[in-house]
């Protein structure tokens, strides 16, 4: 019995060894495999680790820093709870003000990294809409022809303005607000005589009561003097004109004494414009020096003009006798150039005034095609009051070691013109406009969006007895030459025009521009108002606007007002609160101040134009023989 119970104490006694055995085998498999519960607050400190906050609480606590001043993770992961409560106890000891101040700091930062990468996706759609194609002839293209170095003329900066030091040159560009881009820029000169123009050029500068330059030509005609090739971009009215005429007087006056243009020659000089009313005010600018130069006994430089609505006869006429300059349209001067009236085999100057507006308006092809009747390396200037980063990349490509000088910012509004912009339903605009003829003195401009409005308001203040002429594209050249000179003469108090007036025409008295609609685009909204407040005058624009406006167009309207330091109506200010645009430079595509490229309303249209005109081509070559 008693062995019985030994054996079986002792059966009892193995088989439970060897069961803890297996028991503790079975633990430790449990061990490795076994995901231990975590506390919620464990969980939360480890979460606020990953956002990096729990690093500066322990900067700021010495406590939770080993002694050799690095941080022992153990620790961390085994805070204590008078640890914890001392770390995470936030309500009890820190105040909400200072809560709210890293808040605050947490959010800019966040903040601040989605404005870069708003940034980075904004380059990206710049670069998939800035044009590859550059802006070149034809031949050059194909042959690969590239220039290196800008013409050499014979004209040279006076030793009296060499002898000015740098700080002086960088003081008068911050003073005149000049911003310069490109390398061995010519220095500024501050009067014509030193600027060495012809005695005659001098005497017709006296006539039209102009006795110093302006800050665009004190820096640019020095430039295009040096041959350099060059972008200007200046505020409207501030006389960029001047700036591509008056060298290229002197260099035709140049070239005409040291060898005079024989029949068929020419023209040296080309000057090409966007509109027929544009081209026609160069043309008689450039009439008015070259005949104070006639006066002087000077060789005649002669000037034709090829635009649209004008006998061809007219033209050809100058050319066979020799022509230094022309100025024309693109569409005149293809058809020229096609038909061999002109030829380009001499020319070396290229001006394209207006040049934003005539890429933007499609003239590219048309202007890469006029290149390739080029026969060599030409001097290339482009101006306008508006010149987008992506217009300015673009006019590059065409560009020798190019100078830019801007002065103020690429499609600011002039600080001379007061903006008004009022509120008024669609059906009260034409009788309101009465009221706001009151405002000043005549003349008055009026544009409109639609042809139909011209016609329409035209023949409302007609029938009020208000003395008014209008001009748009479907009117013969004829009646639109007619009507500007009747407006410009002071014949007439009102001209009410589309946009074909407000591309650089000069109307050197115009008291008061008013905006019957509110533009598709800032820049004709910015090229519009600046037919007033030229030449140092002050003028006022009134612009109406009610709700069937694009609230992207008012946006930019209300940044532009800000920036000229206008009066805001409550209507634009509720538009969105200012916040949302801080940081903000507008876009870079347009030049908009109140929106980016990633929501720019012209990029889309841009867009659908190109998209409709490739399947309409496309249209055209699949049913070619409909045709």
């Amino acid at each position: 019995m008693d062995r019985q119970n030994k054996d079986s104490n002792s059966k009892y006694s193995k088989k439970r060894v060897i069961n803890d055995e297996d028991d503790d085998t079975n633990n430790s498999d449990l061990d490795d495999s076994y995901v231990p519960y975590i506390p919620v607050k464990i969980r939360k400190q480890e979460k606020l680790m990953k956002l990096g906050r729990i690093s500066q609480l322990k900067f700021n606590n010495p406590s939770t820093v080993n002694k050799s001043g690095s941080e022992n993770e153990k620790d961390s992961d085994d805070i204590n709870d008078n640890d914890d409560e001392q770390i995470w106890g936030r309500k009890s000891n820190i105040s909400l003000l200072d809560q709210h101040t890293e808040l605050k700091k947490l959010h800019e930062a966040k903040k601040e990294s989605a404005f870069e990468r708003q940034l980075k996706e904004e380059e990206k759609i710049l670069e998939s809409v800035t044009e590859n194609k550059a802006l070149m002839g034809v031949a050059e293209l194909a042959k690969g022809i590239q220039y290196t170095e800008p013409i050499k003329t014979s004209w040279r900066v006076p030793k009296i303005v060499l002898s000015k030091g740098k700080d002086y040159i960088d003081k008068l560009h911050h003073k005149l607000g000049i911003l310069i881009e490109g390398d061995d820029v010519p220095p500024p000169i501050k009067t014509f005589k030193l600027m060495r123009f012809h005695r005659g050029i001098l005497r017709g500068l006296e006539k039209k009561g102009i006795k110093k330059p302006t800050p665009i030509q004190i820096q640019g005609i020095p430039t295009v003097l040096s041959g350099r090739d060059m972008i200007g971009i200046a505020f409207t009215g501030s006389g960029k004109t001047l700036v591509f005429i008056l060298p290229l007087i002197m260099f035709c006056l140049e070239q005409e004494l040291a060898m005079p243009f024989i029949q068929n020659e020419g023209p040296y000089g080309l000057i090409i414009c966007p509109s027929r009313e544009l081209a026609k005010q160069i043309y008689d600018i450039i009439l008015h020096y070259t005949n104070s130069l006639r006066k002087d006994n000077c060789p005649e430089i002669r000037c034709c003009l090829a635009i649209g609505g004008i006998p061809k006869s007219e033209s050809r006429d100058v050319i066979r006798r020799g022509v230094h300059i022309m100025v024309a349209t693109p569409g005149r001067l293809i058809d020229m150039l096609n038909t061999k009236i002109v030829n380009l085999s001499v020319c070396r100057y290229l001006c394209m005034d207006e040049a934003d507006r005539m890429i933007d308006m499609g003239f590219t092809d048309d202007v890469r095609t006029i290149l390739s009747f080029f026969e060599g390396q030409r001097q290339t200037l482009l101006f306008s009051a508006t010149m987008p980063a992506k217009i300015q990349n673009f006019a590059q490509t065409a560009l020798v070691r190019p100078v830019t000088i801007n002065v103020g910012r690429a499609g600011a509004a002039s600080m001379n013109i007061i903006q008004e912009v009022e509120y008024v339903q669609q059906e009260a605009k034409i009788v309101y406009l009465l009221d706001c003829l009151k405002k000043t003195p005549p003349p008055v401009l009026i544009f409109s969006e639609k042809k139909k409005d011209v016609d329409a308001i035209h023949e409302y203040l007609l029938l009020k007895g208000v003395e008014a002429v209008a001009i748009h594209g479907s009117k013969d050249q004829e009646e639109r030459t007619n009507a500007v000179g009747a407006f410009r003469a002071g014949k007439k108090d009102v001209l009410v025009a589309t946009d074909v007036a407000s591309k650089g025409l000069d109307f050197a008295e115009v008291q008061h521009v008013i905006n019957y609609d509110m533009p598709e685009d800032i820049e004709n909204y910015v090229h519009r108002i600046g037919r007033t407040g030229r030449s140092g005058k002050t003028g006022v624009a009134t612009t109406f606007i009610n709700k069937s406006n694009d609230e992207s167009i008012l946006l930019d309207l209300k940044h532009l007002l800000i920036e000229s330091k206008q009066v805001v109506p409550p209507f634009l200010l509720e538009l969105y609160p200012e916040e949302k645009y801080l940081n903000s430079k507008g876009c870079s595509y347009c030049g908009g101040l109140g929106h980016r490229i990633t929501n720019c309303p012209k990029l889309e249209t841009d867009k659908n134009k190109e998209a409709s005109s490739i399947s309409r081509r496309d249209y055209l070559a699949n049913n070619a023989d409909d045709y």
